[in-house]
């Protein structure tokens, strides 16, 4: 699955790491190499370190069945990024964080163009405006062909609080629209979703579930994006 490089035993920012480059400088090209650790590079968890001082050529990249299989086991923390995507997600999110003064902030006015206070209109999946489908915009190292969608609502989709886990409702909620939406289209083989625990979310605020297809008609994706282009694309 995904790169299990061994955790160095030293600081962050120190150079004592177990290749002949400080951490940072993996996956960067020579004449881009900083003598010091960039700030956003600074504090990581133990997760993104072992990740970024991984290089790209050492990562392995999840097959279809790999992926079904993590979510099958409901062990979404296994899902990592190749480590030079990862480096460009924690650099433009620094910077995001500056200009918008949070992640969530930019995504609902830059990304979903959604006025605040967020209120649905009806209840779960009854109302086409409180669904915006969009592009994953830093999605996983997962095979090429695979498309990895978020689909943000504006209503809450209910957490078991024992669990930290989906009610059982919501969850059929999900299936339901999943179903209509991408398996009537895709076949059921093609289609598998899943949704973050609490601890897992990058965006905490905004409700949202993501769903990935393998190796979709391009058409389609555009349609259910109103044609969208994710951002690690653009910048």
């Amino acid at each position: 699955m995904g790169s299990t490089t061994p955790l160095p035993s030293t600081n962050p920012c120190s150079s004592d790491d177990e290749t002949s480059l400080p951490f940072w400088q993996i996956n960067v090209p020579p004449h881009l190499r900083s003598p010091t650790c960039p700030p956003f590079l600074a504090n990581l968890s133990p997760k993104d370190f072992s990740i970024i001082s991984t290089p790209d050529r050492d990562y392995n990249t999840l097959t279809w069945p790999e992926v079904r299989g993590i979510i099958a086991a409901n062990r979404l923390d296994l899902f990592q990024r190749i480590p030079s995507q990862l480096r460009r997600y924690l650099g433009y999110n620094h910077t995001l964080k500056k200009l918008h003064g949070s992640i969530m902030a930019f995504i609902v006015s830059e990304r979903l163009q959604w006025e605040q206070p967020i209120v649905s209109k009806a209840k779960p999946f009854e109302e086409e405006s409180d669904v915006k489908i969009l592009w994953n915009d830093w999605p996983y190292g997962i095979d090429e062909r695979i498309v990895h969608l978020v689909v943000w609502t504006k209503f809450v989709l209910e957490d078991d609080e024992s669990t930290g886990d989906l009610t059982e409702e919501a969850r059929g909620e999900i299936e339901g629209y999943v179903g209509r939406v991408f398996r009537e289209r895709c076949g059921g083989n093609n289609v598998i979703w899943f949704k973050n625990w609490k601890s897992l979310k990058s965006v905490h605020a905004v409700e949202h579930f993501h769903v990935m297809l393998f190796d979709p008609d391009p058409e389609f994706v555009k349609e259910v994006t109103n044609g969208d282009i994710p951002l690690s694309q653009k910048v």
